[in-house]
């Protein structure tokens, strides 16, 4: 496994997006436990992406217009479901310190469905992974190698959760900043809905 590889991926997952926006939200208002289920949620939608990649299934995507279309604006309405759960405090995502925590398996899951509605992964991974492996190499190299994204999706993903969680009392004791960060995390949900909605087949 090469040092590009490896380089290339945490660029990756570094790169703010729907599973950041979401680790940041959660661990600010449930702390660094509640981070790291949320990250973890998004990690278990990537490996479900890789096997999606890996049966083929990305080809049927890109091929079948209507399913691509359904797939994506159904993401894209649970992306704008969390943009207003999160700018009317309701629901997980609220940016203020949380009353009681949130059952680890609705943090778990809205990690995993916020990620699997976007048809464009299992295609990036068809696209990404095949550029780093050789002609010899099958299907069990992209297993390989999607686990090793995986991984560092989950240690991205972590450091995230802890960076918020470590200035979360600094931000929750602060009602201005903690408005601000609301419609911030609503607006990025807003926006990344968006942008799912004008991506192309």
């Amino acid at each position: 496994m090469s040092l590009a590889f490896l380089a290339t991926t945490f660029v990756i997952c570094l790169a703010p997006g729907i599973g950041v926006v979401y680790t940041l939200s959660v661990a600010l208002a449930q702390g660094l436990r509640g981070g790291l289920w949320a990250a973890l949620g998004c990690t278990l939608a990537t490996l479900v992406h890789l096997g999606v990649a890996m049966a083929g299934l990305a080809a049927v995507l890109h091929s079948s217009a209507v399913l691509f279309q359904s797939v994506k604006f159904a993401g894209v309405a649970y992306l704008l479901w969390m943009a207003w759960g999160t700018l009317r405090s309701t629901g997980g995502l609220q940016v203020q310190a949380a009353t009681e925590a949130q059952p680890v398996a609705r943090l778990v899951w809205r990690g995993i469905m916020l990620n699997l509605l976007n048809p464009k992964i299992p295609m990036f991974f068809m696209a990404f992974l095949p550029q780093f492996m050789a002609p010899t190499d099958g299907a069990l190299m992209m297993a390989e190698l999607g686990a090793v994204f995986a991984a560092m999706t989950f240690a991205v993903f972590a450091g995230y959760a802890a960076l918020a969680a470590s200035g979360r009392e600094a931000v929750l004791s602060r009602p201005a900043v903690t408005a601000w960060m609301r419609r911030l995390f609503a607006a990025s949900f807003a926006a990344l809905g968006l942008r799912l909605a004008l991506e192309r087949a």
